[in-house]
């Protein structure tokens, strides 16, 4: 896709150039032509200059005034060359629009078969600040995902970030049919209207009833709507953006210890969460026994049994059993050799 676009670009570039070269060929013949009637039939400036347009031009206006022998002979240069000089521009600027057009149809028709071909990725509805960075950070850990958005303007960033998208109406149910619900494993509701993420969230559900679904909710009594209505999770912006802002206060040793760990990719220690599969040998065995912070140096800070409960800063004795996920912290080339042994890989 980004050769495509290099392509693309060079293209444009190289008929950008000729366009160039055309119109300064152009302002040379009115230069020649103009100077060549003064110095000829030694007419003024204006009087000059009007008679090599409309001579170039070939409009079959009147002479300025009677021209003399050599006049016409010169004249007649200037026809030729002239008509040659407008109609090599004019012939580029066509080109250049044609293979803009042609590209754009070919882009959109490429972009139809790649949301065709999409499946277990994230429908994001709404490509505001948050939808934003909820797609850039999907995109760096290579998860795939489709941007919904009715605001045309977000076309040209979401084609820069080579995003699939689809410029329309997410509440609509052909919409979400065209974006791949069916084979979709998310969708993140980011709208602005908590009316319009609470509809996007019914229509997403009766849809796909197996489909994870993360809603947005700027109000309180919303939220529970949204769970009612089929959200697996919703998330309100503004009580998390104020409760970090006062934790930043309160504990901020705290505060920047999480944020190094989940946000910053400079460092080397990373948070990951680690499934247990069915062939895993670690599967029964007990922290103490398992031998991962012993091996590979890895701090288990919680486990998520399958039933949901979460058991925060389990005890040596505490059983690895399959289903369960695993909220680890290491060095990230640790937690891959930890998530292959869990998966059984």
């Amino acid at each position: 896709m980004i050769a495509g676009k290099s392509i693309d670009g060079a293209i444009v570039s190289i008929g950008s150039k000729h366009i160039v070269r055309g119109l300064i060929m152009l302002a040379l013949i009115l230069l020649v032509g103009t100077m060549g009637y003064v110095v000829i039939e030694r007419w003024e400036l204006l009087d000059a200059l009007y008679m090599t347009v409309i001579t170039i031009t070939t409009v079959g206006f009147k002479e300025v005034k009677a021209v003399s022998v050599p006049g016409r002979i010169f004249t007649l240069i200037l026809i030729f060359m002239g008509m040659g000089i407008i109609a090599y521009t004019l012939g580029m600027v066509a080109q250049v629009m044609v293979e803009v057009q042609v590209r754009s149809i070919l882009g959109r028709k490429k972009l139809g078969l790649r949301i065709r071909s999409i499946k277990n990725h994230y429908i994001i509805c709404g490509y505001g600040r948050i939808g934003r960075i909820i797609s850039q950070e999907l995109k760096a850990y290579e998860i795939p995902l489709l941007v919904i958005d009715n605001n045309p303007d977000s076309k040209q960033v979401l084609e820069q970030n080579e995003i699939p998208y689809i410029i329309d109406d997410a509440t609509s149910e052909e919409v979400l049919l065209e974006a791949g619900i069916e084979r979709a494993k998310g969708l993140v509701s980011v709208v602005l209207s908590d009316a319009d993420n609470l509809f996007i969230t019914m229509t997403a559900r009766g849809m796909n009833p197996e489909l994870f679904i993360l809603a947005r909710a700027d109000e309180e009594h919303t939220h529970k709507k949204l769970l009612r209505a089929g959200a697996n999770r919703v998330v309100m912006p503004y009580l998390i953006g104020g409760q970090k802002m006062a934790q930043t206060i309160i504990k901020p040793a705290v505060t920047d210890f999480l944020e190094l760990t989940v946000h910053d990719k400079s460092i080397e220690l990373e948070m990951g969460e680690l499934l247990v599969g069915e062939r895993s040998r670690l599967k029964d065995v007990t922290l103490a026994d398992s031998g991962i912070r012993r091996e590979m140096n890895v701090i288990i800070l919680a486990i998520r049994k399958k039933s949901g409960e979460m058991a925060f800063n389990p005890s040596f004795s505490t059983r690895i059993e399959t289903g369960d996920t695993l909220i680890a912290l290491g060095h990230g080339y640790d937690l891959q050799k930890l998530s292959s042994i869990l998966s059984g890989e």
